[in-house]
């Protein structure tokens, strides 16, 4: 989500149009309209202000947009011999400690098998290289997990 949309859907649930908001907050329609589509950004003052009359905390129509920026940038930035020196099992079992746990209670060996030939069905029958085909094993795998 961009600062845009934010701001955008703070405006919908306020239940006012885009000219009302601009009366408000002492700018054009236009003005607004060209910060809910990302084309320039309010000072904070006027962030602050859009805060207070969608009656959100600042830091709801800031906090999430600028984060994942920083993430896609991070990950845009670096490059592969770096990303592949991290240990992405360490660093996700921080947050997911089953990371760190399930290797010595469950027979890897067992779903390793089944899991090798559905990679090497995605590869033949799709043409995918093997990272492609372990992304989309796991966004399989993550969807079916959903309810």
């Amino acid at each position: 989500m961009t600062l845009g949309q934010s701001l955008a859907i703070a405006r919908k649930k306020k239940g006012i149009s885009q000219e009302q908001a601009g009366e408000k907050l002492g700018v054009s329609r236009q003005t607004i309209s060209n910060w809910e589509l990302d084309l320039s950004m309010p000072d904070i003052r006027q962030a602050k202000a859009m805060a207070a009359f969608y009656g959100v905390s600042l830091d709801s129509l800031l906090s999430f947009d600028v984060r994942l920026e920083e993430i896609k940038n991070a990950i845009s930035q670096s490059d592969g011999n770096f990303q592949k020196s991290l240990d992405w099992t360490a660093l996700w079992a921080e947050k997911y400690p089953v990371l760190a746990s399930y290797k010595g209670t469950v027979d890897i060996e067992r779903y390793q098998k089944a899991l090798l030939e559905l990679l090497s069905s995605l590869k033949s029958e799709y043409g995918y290289n093997d990272p492609d085909a372990l992304l989309v094993l796991k966004d399989i795998l993550g969807s079916a997990a959903k309810p």
